[in-house]
């Protein structure tokens, strides 16, 4: 099923996201974490793709084994990454074949040890590009991503976010056809909801899903918001930095703070949350159990 249709039933959405481990280990962890979330009724999971498309084969068995084996919708993510049109077709058709419905169509970030993003011949040179032609030419749903906080890349004149230059090329994958977005993670409701605003002046109504990452580990959280650019609100971090030596009292807070932004979030009228899960259950286990105390999966037919 299209994700733009369980969008529209007017329920919260809940969401995981998962990567493709490199190891055996890594990959019964993914399956144990899908298994302990599974029954929390999520709308859909997706699964991201290496940069330069280094984990492609896996992305696609790990999407098309989750749909087929614990029947929740399931999304690809899909890159310009390292592959020209004809291997992208190829990834399609693959996908298509494993009774995959949805693809979040990416740019994707330049390959290890590279600064800059370069297309190889005869591929795509950004998102836009891709979601056009998955549109034109296969019959899935697609997802594009968005930065509350502008693009990491989108600088101006004086070395600060474009945000409206960013807005811009938001429309590109709008109008090339995106059907939903999922934003970048973020820890300020109110950077959320002022982008949101932004968003429908220029026009773009399409649902945007917030993009969520419980605090579990100070230092990894810096390097994430370092590599893409979100802000750690100065109170969170200095509550954060007192545990930092606490392993179980990081989590417990993360959690904590995680939670409360949700419940904002949906009580504001977000429409639905999407957890960037680091292949672990438990943290957005909690969370997500917290609140279906207020939004239950709905009923479904015995």
């Amino acid at each position: 099923m299209k994700i733009r249709e369980l969008l529209s039933s007017g329920r919260p959405c809940f969401s995981f996201e998962f990567f493709p481990p490199k190891t055996e280990k890594g990959l019964e962890s993914l399956r144990d974490a899908v298994r302990s979330l599974r029954d929390l009724d999520p709308t859909f999971i997706s699964v991201t793709y290496g940069a330069g498309g280094s984990t492609r084969d896996r992305t696609i068995e790990l999407v098309s084994e989750i749909q087929r084996h614990y029947g929740v919708e399931t999304m690809a993510h899909l890159t310009c990454v390292g592959a020209d049109r004809d291997e992208i077709t190829n990834v399609l058709r693959r996908l298509e074949a494993g009774g995959i419905d949805n693809v979040l169509a990416l740019r994707g970030d330049p390959p290890k040890g590279e600064d800059k993003f370069v297309p190889v011949e005869d591929g795509f040179h950004y998102a836009n590009e891709l979601t056009a032609f998955v549109k034109e030419n296969f019959a899935f749903g697609v997802g594009g991503a968005c930065y509350p906080e502008g693009h990491v890349e989108c600088l101006g004149s004086e070395n600060g976010r474009d945000l409206e230059r960013d807005l811009e090329n938001l429309r590109r994958k709008v109008d090339a056809g995106a059907e939903f977005l999922i934003t970048q993670l973020f820890f300020d409701n109110d950077v959320y909801f002022d982008f949101v605003a932004r968003a429908r002046k220029v026009g773009i109504g399409l649902p945007i899903i917030p993009g969520i990452m419980p605090i579990t580990n100070v230092d990894q959280i810096k390097r994430f918001t370092d590599m893409c650019g979100s802000s750690l609100p100065d109170t969170l971090m200095r509550e954060m930095e007192k545990l930092k030596d606490q392993p179980d009292a990081v989590l417990s807070q993360g959690v904590a703070y995680a939670t409360a932004q949700c419940f904002d979030l949906l009580q504001r009228g977000a429409p639905g949350v999407h957890f960037y899960t680091l292949n672990k259950s438990a943290a957005t286990r909690t969370i997500l159990t917290a609140l279906r105390t207020i939004w239950p999966p709905a009923t479904r037919p015995a």
